[in-house]
């Protein structure tokens, strides 16, 4: 069984776009701060937050069922209370990792990822693992 450093790492090598459910058009906040990092590092950003139009420069879908595309990892910015449902979404609309951020757990939203079979991770912040492994994508 991987540890969750290795876990982190390959997710971080492996996919090219985060999807983040629950991110913020307000510059002040770690749910805009993050993505805004991560696309300066070369990651694609699909936002979802059914309260904006665009975030990071990025058109802002409502629901992850909303996105026209193939989800690939889901990076969550939602209180724990809400994450065992993200989980639900992303497994429906076919995602293959799930990242709840730094202060976000859920047992029963791991649950649902590792019977899925989605990468897991969970309280991790994005900024910080990509810093410590200094990995970045290729724009």
């Amino acid at each position: 069984m991987a540890t969750t450093d290795e876990v982190v790492e390959q997710i971080l090598r492996t996919y090219d776009t985060i999807t983040v459910v629950g991110a913020s058009a307000n510059p002040s906040k770690a749910a805009n701060e993050v993505p805004a990092y991560m696309a300066d590092r070369g990651w694609r950003i699909i936002p979802v937050n059914p309260h904006a139009e665009e975030i990071v420069g990025q058109k802002v879908f409502r629901t992850l069922a909303d996105i026209p595309e193939q989800v690939g990892l889901v990076d969550v910015f939602r209180p724990s209370a809400d994450a065992a449902e993200v989980a639900r979404q992303a497994v429906d609309a076919g995602a293959s990792a799930l990242w709840l951020q730094l202060g976000i757990t859920s047992p029963e939203a791991r649950a649902i990822a590792e019977k899925a079979g989605l990468l897991y991770v969970e309280d991790r912040c994005l900024i910080i693992e990509q810093r410590r492994t200094g990995i970045t994508q290729s724009a």
